[in-house]
């Protein structure tokens, strides 16, 4: 059977690689090694052109991991916190996740994916999460994930094999209103919201930590055969 065909969004920023220094699309490649291994082949997508119309042609999509969205997208002004906003990035991943929900392409964010999803169906976020809960454990330093455990649901436990797990963090926002039409499906112990999925829906799923960190990749394995169906 051939691969199902497994879009991921990337970055646009510069970038310095062997003689060149400019600005690249890119992504991290442990996303690319976790989609193979699970049987899938990943193709990026970065945001230029119309990349919702590619919708059709593949078999799942992943919206990764990145700076901020905009916060006029649900109607909030900049906090000082707020970085790396690239309209850009945004215009492309809402419109692929609005067609991704319309269609039914099974769908896994990742990050900023999950804030993609919650905004783009009418939620609100949390612009600088240590200002509420009163840490620094989701994002502890530049460049550092952070280790926190999050409670599973039911349904995530059986993709995770239980219900405890401590992925890897690297996040400073999160979920404040939760939008109508998802299912909160994890939450940290002080009460951030770690991972929904859209009700109804066959496979359209979001976790705020980075799966992609991990050796381990049963998301991504959740992801392919969903595709794969």
């Amino acid at each position: 059977m051939a691969r199902p065909v497994i879009g991921v969004t990337c970055y646009v920023e510069p970038a310095k690689f062997t003689v060149w220094d400019m600005r690249a699309a890119l992504l991290p490649y442990m996303y690319v090694d976790h989609i193979t291994r699970a049987g899938g082949q990943p193709v990026i997508l970065p945001p230029a052109g119309e990349p919702a119309a590619l919708a059709g042609r593949l078999d799942g999509l992943i919206i990764a991991g990145g700076g901020d969205i905009d916060p006029a997208r649900y109607g909030a002004p900049p906090a000082a916190q707020t970085g790396y906003v690239r309209e850009f990035r945004d215009e492309a991943e809402f419109g692929l996740m609005e067609t991704a929900l319309r269609t039914g392409l099974p769908f896994l964010g990742i990050c900023r994916g999950l804030q993609v999803l919650n905004v783009a169906l009418g939620g609100t976020l949390l612009q600088h999460l240590p200002d509420v809960v009163g840490h620094t454990a989701h994002s502890p330093a530049p460049g550092t994930f952070g280790r926190l455990p999050v409670r599973l649901s039911p349904g995530l436990a059986k993709i995770y094999d239980g219900e405890d797990l401590t992925p890897a963090h690297y996040h400073h926002q999160a979920i404040d209103r939760l939008a109508d039409g998802l299912e909160v499906t994890a939450r940290s112990d002080d009460g951030t919201i770690e991972a929904v999925e859209v009700t109804g829906a066959a496979f359209a799923l979001a976790v705020q930590w980075h799966p992609e960190a991990d050796e381990d990749g049963p998301l991504f394995h959740a992801l392919v055969a969903a595709a794969r169906r």
